[in-house]
């Protein structure tokens, strides 16, 4: 199991995407145009770099939906390597069987 505050940490990144997602993508636009002028377009950087560090969706990280572990994480499942593996075992993953050849 993960450390609770890391995996708190990452919960508060989310919330924070989550809650500028609208702005940033509205500046990001602006920046991305190039029918902009250059006083709309560094205006738009200025506000994009007053935004929240963590607002960012590249910080979050993929972490175990059970355990929060960070690493071996299988995005299609969300969960890591070993929790997939122990919950396939049990048959508790619909559409998961151990192979045998």
């Amino acid at each position: 199991m993960a450390k609770k505050s890391s995996i708190a940490r990452n919960k508060k990144r989310e919330r924070l995407v989550a809650k500028y997602a609208e702005k940033r993508a509205t500046l990001k636009a602006i920046l991305a145009s190039p029918d902009s002028t250059d006083e709309e377009f560094y205006e738009a950087q200025r506000k994009l770099c007053k935004l929240p560090r963590n607002s960012s969706p590249v910080r979050i990280k993929n972490r175990c939906n059970v355990t929060g572990r960070p690493r071996a994480y299988l995005r299609r499942y969300g969960l890591s390597r070993l929790t997939f593996r122990e919950l396939a075992l049990q048959g508790k993953i619909p559409g998961v069987t151990k192979s045998s050849w």
